[in-house]
């Protein structure tokens, strides 16, 4: 690891603190702008009602958020990144196969909840205006504000950090100072501490067990802070939780007091047919300020989500869950990275939001159904990660049974939203579980189709190849990638392709593997000679979230063996050679396709039919190695599954 980045998880920083607060917490942060709201819904105000559902939230935001999440979930680090992915990477060791499927529902999940998070946010700051223009249309404002948030994302979250550090600190004192203002003229708002008023509310509201669905929303965020481990560092983000679950539960509880003190009436009586308890506990000359803030807010809350998504794709790629697309590190920080086809899918999902609901209102039934399974699914991983790590039987079974029961009281009470909106993220997440089960499985098939052959079994024959004159010379250097995990190995294909489909005359033969580690900071290479000044393999070991520049590392490696004498990269022609120039260098990438010859079954060929066309949408192979165009070479190798051994031909004899 890194001296960087190792700083960013060991240290606590007031730096990292305030970036902390600027891309982590803006999803959690922001939910008081509806939670209370959702919760009574146009009911007349009851104070049981009140206490009871800020007594659920108090609990939710400390069983689930800072226990669960804060304190044990952030331990469960993969080299200082977190997400559900990173937890899959680590319990991947205990050779549970089926461990799989939580960790692809729990992605797909998360990501599917990235698509509702922003408008959702947005759209309940950008209503505050209708307590002075009751008839504007908020559809353009939150869209405008959505494209303005996801174009910034190619900078970097060094500099939304940056930016957004000091408004979400303008924020949450807010959020402090207006619950303060509140609970000061009714204290008693604090009983709702006692779990006795959650317990109370789940009997006697209307609604029932099912106002957990709406109480759910205070926490949906944490699933994100996780994800979002890598950008700022464990450390850093529970100390400044601490100020932001403060400022939080006063905010909510200031909200509480403020309704308990106009029970009897509604909602709409108090401040019209958009009111909204977040904005009534304001003072009125403050509003204009108000709303402002919690705009700016709502935009950053967008970016826990946003970036959390790049770390999951990121991982989802190493994992073979997802199809390879470009990567950018905008910044020179570790940790750092943009999607850029990401990126542009969450605003074209976010739009659509948008456009279909119109209301955050109508948001919040589609909101918090997807992210609860996420949760259910990181609760399975912990229990594997706890017993890997031999933690006492005793300790994580009466944990991982409370969670379960909890997230799963959650999961029955979102049910109820599933016709009202909640079915638009299930489909979204549906459609990626889609996606990463073919790609993973279509990788597995691929790989137990491709054959391996001994090295040394070629070698005499490349070195007589290499010094056949009657064969026209290909390239001075000849370069194959491979996927053959061990050095004395290569593809059958590629020996096929030198020798076979077309002869490759050349006067170094290099053999590049690429292994991606499950740490996410290391470039590291070895050099294997198979045969001097003939056969070279070089073996890179990259951490996943290095960037793959094959193209620079490779040319960076032959300049040290060049140095070292290892070996002599000068060209091979007489006249060249005479003035030191140095030889070509010529990459070969085999690219597969479906053989006709393939006797696959129905599911075999849905697998592979739709991976083939995913593989069109995604980054060429040389792109995603980090290759020049202009000196690589692309051949095409016929899969063939399951071919017939004996078509069962009858030669008929013609007589003279």
């Amino acid at each position: 690891m890194s001296a960087t980045h190792k700083d960013l998880h060991s240290k606590l920083t007031l730096g990292g603190l305030l970036i902390s607060l600027g891309i982590i917490y803006g999803d959690i942060g922001t939910s008081p702008l509806y939670v209370m709201k959702a919760i009574l819904g146009e009911y007349i105000i009851n104070a049981d009602v009140v206490l009871g559902g800020v007594s659920c939230v108090f609990w939710t935001l400390t069983l689930q958020t800072t226990i669960k999440y804060v304190l044990i979930t952030l331990s469960a680090d993969n080299h200082g990144e977190g997400g559900i992915f990173a937890l899959y990477a680590l319990v991947k060791k205990t050779k549970i196969k089926w461990l799989i499927v939580p960790a692809i529902i729990g992605g797909s999940a998360l990501l599917a909840d990235g698509i509702i998070t922003p408008p959702i946010s947005v759209s309940s700051a950008v209503e505050g205006m209708r307590s002075y223009f009751p008839q504007i249309n908020t559809v353009p404002i939150v869209i405008g504000i959505l494209v303005m948030l996801f174009t910034i994302q190619q900078f970097g979250t060094k500099l939304v950090g940056k930016f957004f550090a000091p408004m979400m600190l303008i924020w949450f004192g807010m959020l402090a100072v207006l619950g303060i203002n509140q609970i000061s003229l009714h204290p008693e708002v604090f009983k709702a501490i006692n779990p006795y008023y959650a317990y109370h509310l789940l009997s006697i509201h209307p609604e029932g067990f099912f106002v957990l669905g709406f109480v759910f929303l205070c926490t949906t965020g944490a699933e994100a802070l996780y994800s979002d481990m890598g950008h700022c560092g464990r450390k850093n983000i529970r100390i400044s939780w601490i100020f932001v679950k403060l400022a939080l539960v006063l905010n909510y509880f200031g909200q509480a007091a403020y309704l308990i003190h106009h029970e009897g009436t509604t909602l709409q009586a108090l401040g019209g047919d958009f009111a909204n308890p977040f904005y009534l506990i304001m003072p009125l000359w403050f509003k204009p300020f108000g709303i402002v803030i919690a705009t700016v807010a709502t935009v950053i809350a967008s970016q826990a989500l946003i970036s959390g998504s790049f770390t999951l794709i990121n991982e989802a790629m190493r994992l073979s869950f997802w199809p390879k697309v470009k990567i950018k590190y905008p910044t020179e920080l570790k940790g750092q990275l943009y999607i850029p086809s990401i990126n542009w899918l969450l605003l074209i999902g976010c739009i659509g939001i948008v456009l279909h609901f119109e209301e955050s209102s109508n948001m919040e039934h589609a909101y918090g159904l997807a992210i609860i399974l996420c949760m259910i699914m990181t609760t399975i991983l912990l229990n594997f990660y706890l017993i890997m790590k031999r933690v006492k039987w005793y300790f994580f079974v009466p944990l991982i049974t409370i969670y379960m029961c909890i997230e799963l009281s959650f999961l029955a009470a979102n049910i109820t939203k599933f016709a009202e909106g909640g079915y638009v993220t299930l489909f979204i997440a549906l459609v990626l579980i889609g996606v990463m089960t073919i790609w993973y499985r279509a990788k597995q098939i691929n790989k137990s189709y491709t054959k391996v052959v001994k090295i040394d079994d070629y070698k005499k024959v490349l070195s007589e190849l290499s010094a056949d004159l009657s064969i026209p010379k290909y390239a001075t250097h000849l370069v194959y990638m491979t996927n053959a995990n061990r050095s004395d190995e290569i593809e059958e294909k590629v020996m096929f392709s030198i020798l076979q489909k077309r002869p490759k005359r050349a006067d170094i033969y290099w053999f590049v593997h690429v292994n991606i580690l499950s740490e996410p900071y290391k470039t590291e290479y070895k050099v294997r000679e198979i045969l001097k000044d003939d056969l070279y393999r070089i073996d890179f070991n990259l951490g996943f979230r290095e960037p793959t520049k094959i193209n620079l590392m490779f040319r960076e490696v032959i300049k040290d063996m060049v140095k070292n004498g290892e070996v002599d990269v000068t060209s091979r022609y007489e006249s060249l050679n005479k003035n030191n120039i140095i030889g070509d260098f010529k990459f070969v990438l085999s690219e597969k396709f479906l053989s006709n010859d393939s006797d696959l079954l129905w599911h075999e060929k849905l697998i592979m039919n739709s991976y083939f066309f995913i593989k069109k949408l995604s980054l060429s192979e040389e792109s995603a190695f980090g290759l020049d165009s202009s000196s690589v070479k692309i051949e095409k190798f016929p899969m063939v599954l399951h071919a017939p051994e004996n078509i069962g031909l009858t030669r008929v004899f013609v007589k003279n």
